[in-house]
């Protein structure tokens, strides 16, 4: 306590990992066309979800963007624009308009130069640490080189969200509901899958999602997918492998 007060409120700095709408062109209904296909795949994945707008892939020739239409575009798909980065100064004023925040660029490179190695995934907080985790603390993964893969030797807890891109994803432990988990390859889940799990984000129709004890709220290989309701009774508390046969999402007993 303060003075006899007790505290109503703390704050804390946390680490986030959020889509990232990147811009590549000002032609907004270029853009509707393509986001709505894109949405099509995976609705859910898109449902109230904070999304990052990026500037940084806009040539330097093209205009204003038009945040009004932008920000209802996305609304309208369910998502939550809250931000932009990169960009002019001019584009800084128009987002602030618009109330959107302006945020600094990436500390992790998107891209990385042939033969330059890149650090291991990593998450904030080291597993060796013994403090407890408070919950609602999303873990934040360095994306990989294509080819590999990202290990999470801990469970996931509700509300956080872990994206392994370029590669496969492994958890050890269980993933709580309200977890999320998306990879651009396959996912493995070591415990109790009661989360989200979104295999083949890149539209990867090989990807596939294995886990020991299927209790999902929502499983997706390249934008198919099938909720909870729709899983068969007998597959629940299971192991099973869950894959495309041509447009069916199947999941089998291992």
């Amino acid at each position: 306590m303060v003075g006899g007060i007790k505290p109503a409120f703390e704050l804390k700095s946390a680490g986030f990992t959020l889509p990232i709408i990147r811009l590549l062109d000002v032609n907004l209904d270029a853009v509707a066309a393509q986001l709505a296909a894109k949405v099509e795949q995976a609705p859910d994945f898109f449902r109230n979800t904070p999304v990052v707008i990026d500037l940084g892939g806009l040539p330097e020739a093209e205009g204003d963007v038009e945040f009004p239409m932008l920000v209802g575009l996305l609304r309208g798909h369910g998502m939550l624009p809250f931000g932009v980065r990169g960009g002019t100064e001019q584009h800084h004023k128009a987002a602030q308009a618009m109330e959107l925040a302006i945020l600094g660029e990436s500390r992790v490179p998107r891209d990385k130069a042939p033969g330059r190695s890149v650090p291991a995934p990593a998450t904030r907080r080291s597993p060796s640490r013994s403090e407890p985790e408070p919950d609602h603390e999303p873990v934040v993964t360095a994306p990989p080189p294509s080819g590999t893969f990202t290990l999470i030797n801990r469970p996931i807890r509700s509300g956080q969200r872990i994206h392994a891109l370029g590669g496969d994803l492994s958890i050890v432990g269980a993933v709580s509901s309200g977890a999320e988990l998306m990879a651009e390859g396959n996912i493995h889940v070591y415990g109790p899958l009661r989360g989200r799990a979104m295999a083949g984000m890149n539209g990867n129709v090989e990807a596939r999602i294995f886990c020991q004890d299927l209790q999902a709220e929502l499983v997706s290989v390249a934008g198919h997918y099938r909720v909870s309701e729709n899983i068969p009774a007998e597959l629940s508390g299971v192991a099973v492998q869950i894959f495309l046969d041509g447009q069916a999402l199947r999941i089998e007993p291992l």
